[in-house]
This record gives structure tokens, C-alpha cells and sequence, in this order.
């Protein structure tokens, strides 16, 4: 059976914005690591609207980019959305029940399937579907943008803590 895993870049008072820090490339590397392992994702629309960069190769990427873009692109992506009418290569658009949909595709698959996007993951973390919460916590506050936890908060259990490149703290936590 699968895990719903939910990792984010996040800032030190709780916001997610791709737009305002960006990882190192030792934190990158970590990210291309992290991919190639994982079973697939599920995102939201917005955050798949954003994934999407990755579907097409960029000139001038270098071994890193092109290395998280091969990894990226050959997982299964699964994409919730009631207002897309198709997705890219080796996605699916889930609609209708979504934690019908979900527990389906936790029973049919092994590993880590991360959940991405703050919207998204308070969806599933309402239908009690998170098993691991992993917060990359950048050392900056941003007094704006999506928090981290959107909808219910739940109770955690810290089961690790690492400092990373450019003082990133990863945080790993399951419910209580």
C-alpha cells in the first residue's frame, strides 16, 4: 500500500510561495533524489500548472535540471481538478469522489506518492489520508502567501529533523 506523503518548501512563518526562495543546488539535488524515488504525485491544478514547466526540455538547463526533469516526467501524476479538460504525458485527471479516488490509488500502489500543493493537501489531510508530512523550512518569513496548512491542523509527531544546505531544516512528522 502506498504512502501519501506531503513535503513543501515553506518558510519560517509558515508560507509556501515558489516564487520567493528557490533551493540551493545541493537542496536541488536532494529535491532530483526525492523524485526518482517516489511512485508518483498528486497535485492540484495550480500546483501541476506549475509542475508543468518540467514536460519540456529548456535549452539551456544543465545536468540538474534535465536530471529532475527525466525524473519528474516518468512518474504517474495524478491531477484534482474541476476545471481542467486534459492533462499532459503520464498524468490523469481525477474527478468526482476524491477520497474514493485516493484510497483506490493508495490500495493499488507501493511507496511514497507525494501530495503537492497547500490546497490539495488540506483536502486530503481532511479525509485523514497525510501518512507523513515533510517540511522543508527555508529561513526566511515572508508575512504572505499559501500557508502550509490549510484547513484542519493536525496533531504530529516529530520522527526526524535534518539541517540541509543553506540552512533549510527538513521536518518529518506523522499524526499523533
Amino acid at each position: 500500500m502506498a504512502r501519501f506523503v506531503c513535503a513543501m518548501n515553506v518558510s519560517l512563518d509558515g508560507y509556501v510561495d515558489h516564487t520567493e526562495f528557490a533551493p540551493s543546488p545541493a537542496l536541488f539535488r536532494h529535491f532530483i533524489e526525492e523524485a526518482a524515488k517516489q511512485t508518483g504525485s498528486v497535485y492540484g491544478r495550480r500546483m501541476y500548472e506549475i509542475m508543468r514547466y518540467w514536460d519540456d526540455d529548456v535549452a539551456d538547463w544543465g545536468e540538474e535540471e534535465r536530471a529532475f526533469a527525466a525524473a519528474w516526467r516518468r512518474q504517474p501524476k495524478w491531477v484534482v481538478s474541476r476545471t481542467l479538460d486534459s492533462v499532459g504525458p503520464n498524468a490523469t485527471l481525477l474527478r468526482g469522489d476524491l477520497e474514493t479516488a485516493l484510497r483506490a490509488l493508495k490500495a493499488q500502489h507501493d511507496g511514497e506518492i507525494e501530495v503537492a500543493g497547500p490546497v490539495l493537501a488540506g483536502s486530503v489531510a481532511a479525509l485523514g489520508l497525510i501518512d507523513e508530512y515533510q517540511l522543508y523550512v527555508h529561513p526566511v518569513a515572508l508575512g504572505k502567501g499559501s500557508p502550509y496548512f490549510i484547513g484542519p491542523r493536525p496533531r504530529l509527531r516529530l520522527v526526524s529533523h535534518e539541517v540541509m544546505d543553506g540552512g533549510v531544516m527538513r521536518l518529518r512528522y506523522v499524526g499523533a
